[in-house]
């Protein structure tokens, strides 16, 4: 060991005894003496620098492993618009500088490839400037609105005739609000993404029991095949869709606060699969790259759970449409104080 040791130190076998020191020496001390005390500093400093050096390139080595997982997996696509929001009379609404930034979840069974698919999750997620918290704000898939070229229908069917594209113009169009991001999931990434953290624990607010499941009103942890039963519930619960998006926002909030725990983020294998998980089914839209990606994960690594508020956009009640379609009314004016809270950034006063 002490062969090694020096040998690492660069001490010949005459001084190996002496450890060498980051003494400077003195005026008095002999050249000679002096020249050998440098060399010996200076490699005594080499070394130093080496050690401190291999765990950070083995850090810096593995972000880099883990930025080429994303940057290969992830699949970019025309998913937003030209423009932005229109109001009724097909007049640009003004939107307000330095808000925060707005991202459109997408989730269904489909893929991205299937045509004519609608989507079952429609989640926004606004992120203030200051990144002190976040609000999710699911819109219930039966909304009746107007959607542009197409006249009224259920919100899902815009992503049906026109893809992502048209359901952001629906979307923006009904709140006056600029979407800056999209993100596409199929339920599938959602359960592998459960499994990578080691399952998550998600709030139950209505009991329910069905395709060999029983949920109970609490806590309850849950792994990615339990996950995914949860969300896709329907029928049994008291308010159907709606009732569907409550849990699903229970879940994304969970799975998030999961993702963003010590506990896979200081666990390289955790947060390997996580990332592998989150990133080989997901299509994000033109303008979002991985930097983006990745410097809004770390701006947002403080939220805790209390920092996490989800909602359910506005409607005022069921009814059935002309052509005998059981549709979500939506509340017009409170739809309206939800987009001012959006562009303004006071989410946080929004009732």
């Amino acid at each position: 060991m002490e062969d090694t040791r020096a040998a690492l130190l660069g001490d010949s076998d005459a001084d190996a005894e002496e450890r060498p020191t980051l003494d400077v020496g003195t005026d008095d001390d002999d050249p000679i003496e002096r020249s050998r005390r440098k060399r010996r500093n200076r490699k005594v400093l080499i070394v130093t620098l080496v050690l401190l050096l291999v765990p950070m390139l083995a850090v810096g080595g593995y972000l880099v492993w883990l930025n080429q997982i994303v940057s290969n997996n992830v699949k970019q696509s025309e998913l937003l618009p030209n423009g932005g929001p229109l109001d009724a009379n097909g007049n640009v609404v003004p939107q307000v500088i330095g808000t925060g930034t707005n991202y459109l979840i997408i989730g269904n069974d489909a893929g991205p490839d299937r045509q004519g698919a609608r989507s079952d999750v429609m989640v926004l997620v606004h992120v203030p400037a200051d990144h002190r918290d976040v609000t999710m704000i699911h819109f219930p898939r039966d909304l009746w609105v107007p959607i542009p070229g197409k006249g009224e229908a259920k919100l899902n069917a815009s992503y049906a005739w026109g893809g992502a594209p048209l359901l952001v113009k629906t979307m923006q169009n009904m709140l006056g609000v600029k979407i800056d991001h999209v993100a596409m999931l199929g339920f599938e990434g959602f359960k592998n993404m459960t499994d990578a953290v080691g399952g998550v624990d998600v709030n139950v607010e209505e009991a329910s029991k069905g395709d060999g499941k029983v949920f109970k009103q609490g806590i309850q942890h849950m792994d990615g095949e339990t996950a995914l039963v949860f969300v896709r519930q329907r029928y049994m619960l008291s308010e159907g869709d709606i009732s569907r998006g409550k849990r699903q926002l229970a879940f994304v909030k969970a799975l998030m606060l999961k993702t963003l725990s010590k506990d896979v983020l200081t666990n390289p294998i955790k947060l390997k699969d996580f990332t592998e998980a989150a990133t080989s089914n997901l299509t994000v839209d033109q303008n979002l790259d991985v930097a983006d990606m990745r410097a809004e994960a770390f701006a947002m690594r403080n939220l805790r759970g209390g920092d996490v508020r989800f909602i359910t956009a506005p409607f005022s009640g069921f009814g059935t449409s002309k052509d005998g379609q059981s549709i979500d009314i939506v509340d017009k004016g409170r739809m309206s104080d939800l987009g001012k809270a959006i562009r303004e950034d006071t989410l946080e006063s929004y009732q």
